[in-house]
């Protein structure tokens, strides 16, 4: 208890510090994200990553809190991928690559020995599309930090029920360092997570809870896991969905995510991101609840229909044929789109500085997909 409380404090004021010195780094190599014409440095996920990495290694050589086989592959595969994603930052690599690779380290730490093959499978394939919709939360500030201290804080409480103390305490570290990010992520954010930090985020989130579940009766496993990530997984349901519908292609980066759609609807960004939190944090309790027995697994049904009630009624925020626009709101002025570009569906271009106006970097800016 103590060292969980030490180490969860350690974490986040490291976090905070590293976070804040990795900025002008960021900035130097212009790995950058842009958000309402603010260029966001990317390397806030490296802070999480190596303060999380350096926390739970920690406690596991001292022998306070050993990791134990399973839970040291998990946090070795999750820093791969955590790896995987800083390249994509690096060098933008395809989703797809991404996408494969964390399929390939979740298939290295799925318990099989309990899970079967069949169950193995699926989860394999479910932590990394988890993975890779958590990446999909890092396009406003303070949304995917919030989402992941409220589901990192609920999957530990799953490991908690299971007696799983190694994994519990990982995972409070887990969102101890992703609050310090949160000092530096909220609006206006000064250093967002990248590809690096939101990808291990949720591969560590995702593989932790199929921990838990492992060996529970498969039909309730499947709905606690929906539960606990139903935010993140809702948010690529209705992106893919809109896009789909706009005939845009699915990978084509866009103000049509869960943030930018409560935005149009007159939320400011901190309450987006506090809505979001919120919606995360119901869905979460349902999970944990239905996981310790505190509530039947008709709950789920509760969460599944918010988010189809949720995805239903945001889909109607932009129209699958509407008139093209920015980011931040405002129509698109680039060069080249005609009418026909419209009525195919919005496309969201970067916008160019002019020539009159102060350039913010000088190396050339990465976008990233969204």
């Amino acid at each position: 208890m103590l060292y969980g409380i030490a180490a969860a404090t350690a974490s986040f004021l490291l976090a905070a510090l590293l976070a804040g010195l990795l900025r002008a780094p960021a900035l130097r190599l212009a790995l950058l994200d842009r958000r309402r014409r603010r260029p966001v440095p990317l390397l806030g996920g490296v802070a999480v990553v190596l303060v999380t990495g350096l926390v739970a290694w920690a406690g596991d050589g001292t022998g306070v809190v050993p990791l134990g086989p399973a839970v040291g592959r998990l946090l070795v595969a999750a820093t791969a991928v955590g790896a995987l994603g800083l390249a994509a930052d690096v060098w933008r690599l395809r989703r797809r690559w991404v996408v494969a690779g964390s399929a390939v380290a979740a298939a290295c730490v799925v318990p099989y020995e309990v899970t079967g093959p069949v169950a193995g499978g699926l989860a394999v394939v479910w932590i990394a599309l988890v993975a890779a919709a958590f990446q999909g939360l890092d396009h406003a500030d303070g949304v995917a930090g919030t989402v992941g201290v409220v589901t990192a804080f609920g999957v530990a409480a799953c490991a908690a029920a299971e007696v799983m103390d190694a994994l519990a305490v990982l995972l409070s570290v887990l969102a101890a360092a992703l609050t310090g990010f949160l000092l530096h992520n909220w609006h206006p954010a000064r250093v967002a997570l990248g590809a690096c930090g939101s990808l291990f985020a949720g591969f560590l989130l995702a593989g932790a809870a199929v921990f838990t579940r492992a060996g529970h009766e498969p039909g309730t496993g499947a709905g606690v896991l929906f539960a606990l990530t139903a935010v993140a997984g809702a948010d690529a349901v209705l992106v893919l969905l809109s896009r789909r519908l706009a005939r845009r292609p699915p990978l084509r980066s866009g103000p049509d995510h869960l943030a930018h759609r409560l935005r149009r609807l007159g939320l400011t960004p901190p309450g987006a991101a506090v809505t979001l939190g919120l919606a995360s944090f119901c869905g979460v309790l349902v999970g944990v609840l239905v996981h310790t027995g505190w509530a039947g697994r008709v709950a789920v049904l509760w969460v599944a229909g918010g988010v189809v009630v949720a995805v239903a009624a945001l889909s109607r925020v932009y129209g699958p044929a509407g008139r093209a626009r920015s980011v931040d709101g405002e129509p698109s002025r680039a060069t080249g789109v005609g009418s026909a570009a419209s009525s195919r569906g919005a496309i969201f271009p970067v916008r160019q500085t002019r020539s009159s106006e102060k350039v913010q970097v000088s190396a050339p800016l990465r976008v990233r997909n969204g």
